[in-house]
């Protein structure tokens, strides 16, 4: 997950209000929230395609991965899917906003950060998006009967994309809780269950999306091994001549078909400026063709 990259959301901008609403209530959270979650900054991403609640200067913010992955979705899709460890829910929103007859739910486990989420379902800007996205608190690497009680059955959905925590267990942690959950993987193995529930919760023929740091591929493929075939592998570069610095990784469940990597992508000119493709990712103007449909 990252922060946010003024360059490509809006974030930052919006004056912050007061979260608000009892819990229980439309848009608010059904957690206590401590003192220093009580405000949060209304964020316009994609020129107000949509707006996202996120937590003043607390947490996560939602920035360029999660924009990177929904380009990576075809505007076409339809049926249902799940954006797993969505967060504020950038991801959720912002396919939504792409694919117009989607429908998308939300999982995350952290019951503050599903509140943000309930937030922006429940802002006036949002109200075209709202009908076709739903939230649901449930944990990702919870057992099969935990995931099918919070309405997660395996099997029943076309599309799962996720943006997950992929720096590595053990490292310095953040003394922000939300900060931290959302970075940190939690053992050896996390990313490797986390990608194994998601292709649980596929249909057959059923597409998989991820965005994921390059140094992540082994355990990657190693996750999706009988699983998820016709792997599409996209790096993506800041700058030309550069190491990738993300990956994005299409699947589809039950395919044989052998991996392709693809050609990258380069965000900005060597002077520092966005290429008119990173600047189509900020605007969700910009399509990432992987070649999965």
């Amino acid at each position: 997950m990252d922060e946010t990259d003024p360059s490509t959301g809006d974030p930052g901008h919006a004056p912050a209000v007061a979260l608000g609403g009892e819990p229980g209530t439309p848009g608010a959270p059904d957690a206590m929230i401590e003192p220093w979650m009580t405000e949060t900054s209304i964020d316009s991403f994609q020129g107000g395609r949509f707006h996202l609640a996120q937590p003043k200067g607390r947490g996560f913010r939602a920035g360029l991965d999660a924009l990177l992955l929904a380009a990576s979705l075809p505007a076409h899709r339809s049926g249902t899917a799940l954006d797993l460890g969505s967060g504020a829910g950038a991801v959720a929103f912002a396919v939504a906003a792409r694919c117009e007859v989607l429908h998308v739910t939300l999982v995350e486990n952290d019951k503050v950060m599903a509140g943000f989420a309930r937030h922006s379902l429940a802002l006036a800007e949002n109200a075209a998006l709202a009908p076709r996205i739903g939230v649901v608190e449930a944990n990702v690497l919870g057992r099969r009967a935990e995931r099918e009680a919070a309405g997660l059955a395996d099997g029943a959905f076309q599309t799962v994309m996720t943006n997950p925590p992929f720096h590595p267990a053990g490292g310095r942690a953040s003394p922000d809780p939300l900060r931290h959950a959302a970075r940190a993987t939690t053992d050896a193995d996390f990313l490797g269950r986390w990608i194994r529930s998601g292709a649980a919760l596929l249909g057959k023929g059923g597409l998989f999306a991820m965005i994921a740091r390059p140094d992540s591929l082994e355990e990657i493929l190693v996750a999706t091994d009988r699983r998820l075939g016709d792997i599409r592998i996209l790096p993506v570069h800041s700058h030309a001549g550069m190491p990738a610095m993300r990956i994005l990784v299409h699947a589809r469940k039950g395919s044989r078909a052998p991996l392709s990597l693809l050609p990258g992508i380069v965000l900005h000119h060597s002077g520092g400026g966005l290429t008119d493709l990173g600047q189509g990712i900020g605007t969700g103007e910009a399509t990432l063709d992987l070649g999965l449909r």
